[in-house]
């Protein structure tokens, strides 16, 4: 019996972040240097004043994975902006009570959510790190005048009739054979954001890898034992994800009304956030191997060939934010 392939994708994930420990199997951003997680709590700082300090003020972060961002962000904003400090809220978007119990050693008073839809009505800012790409996808194949949609059978692709009204109505029609993704979980978050952010002063800034463009092609990529696997053998031994349309997803927050400043590139961004400066005065304070180390971590995270262009950086804002930290022209 085949299976949608975003049906699959969210069994398997839902089944490996239950069972396994994913940083044995890859390292974010945060968890290859902490002044990223510092960075991104000053962001929120600097928004916050922006926004005219709102208070009491939810800090939301989806997908924390150990927790290690916020406790980061929150060292940081402790030590550089006590008012928001007090005024701030920790709230955590996670499903895996692996993941929650590791949180809570680190974030202590958080308070944890299944999905967005639960956290409390009022100011927010989100941040959200390699969180939107393991969601589940749709692929749609060029078949003749129509498109075929993609299942997973005994392992393998096979393709069904696709329902025209999946199609997103602005694809064009491409050449036989051709490709496309559709993500309506990560579209779907999108939309319920960025109808907060509408409604109450806010904002969220969402980090994750792909184009900065609408491409057409297969994205879907599995990692195991911290190597690259079939995505579509043993589901729930490794961990699903596939290229964020960051494109589509900002078209879906104007739409909301919100304001949206990006995508760019990760690099870019981080760089006028500080990263390089800030990650040199830690170097100078630390002993000659840690602070090489500390220097490297900077720039695997910011150097174009490194993560610094794969990893764009997608600011949504309410419409009176008209600029954003780290979005300066």
């Amino acid at each position: 019996m085949s299976e949608r392939l975003d049906a699959f994708m969210a069994r398997a994930n839902a089944a490996y972040y239950a069972r396994h420990d994913p940083f044995a199997d890859f390292t974010t951003a945060p968890e290859i240097s902490q002044v990223f997680g510092e960075i991104m709590g000053l962001w929120a700082a600097v928004c916050w004043q922006m926004l005219g300090s709102p208070a009491p003020v939810l800090l939301v972060e989806a997908g924390p994975g150990r927790g290690t961002l916020m406790a980061d962000a929150l060292r940081a904003i402790g030590r550089t902006m006590p008012a928001f400090r007090a005024a701030l809220q920790v709230h955590l978007i996670e499903t895996s009570p692996r993941l929650r119990a590791a949180q809570a050693e680190r974030v202590p008073g958080a308070t944890w959510h299944d999905a967005l839809d639960s956290v409390p009505a009022g100011p927010v800012l989100l941040i959200a790190n390699e969180f939107l790409d393991a969601l589940p996808i749709r692929q749609f194949v060029r078949r003749g005048d129509g498109w075929a949609e993609r299942h997973v059978e005994d392992g393998q692709f096979v393709e069904r009739p696709a329902d025209p009204d999946g199609i997103p109505a602005h694809w064009s029609t491409p050449p036989e054979g051709t490709i496309r993704e559709h993500a309506p979980a990560a579209l779907a978050f999108v939309d319920g954001l960025a109808a907060r952010l509408v409604a109450a002063p806010g904002a969220a800034l969402i980090a994750d890898y792909g184009p900065a463009e609408d491409l057409p092609g297969d994205s879907l990529q599995a990692i195991a034992n911290g190597k690259p696997t079939d995505p579509l053998i043993a589901p729930g031994e490794a961990d699903l994800t596939a290229h964020v349309p960051f494109a589509a997803l900002a078209a879906c927050a104007r739409t909301a009304g919100a304001r949206v400043h990006g995508p760019e590139p990760q690099g870019m961004v981080l760089a006028r956030l500080g990263l390089f400066q800030r990650s040199n005065r830690l170097a100078r304070s630390l002993p000659p191997a840690q602070a090489s180390a500390i220097m490297e971590a900077a720039r695997r995270l910011g150097e174009p060939d490194r993560m610094g262009r794969l990893f764009k950086m997608l600011a949504i804002t309410h419409p009176s934010l008209t600029q954003c930290p780290g979005f300066e022209a």
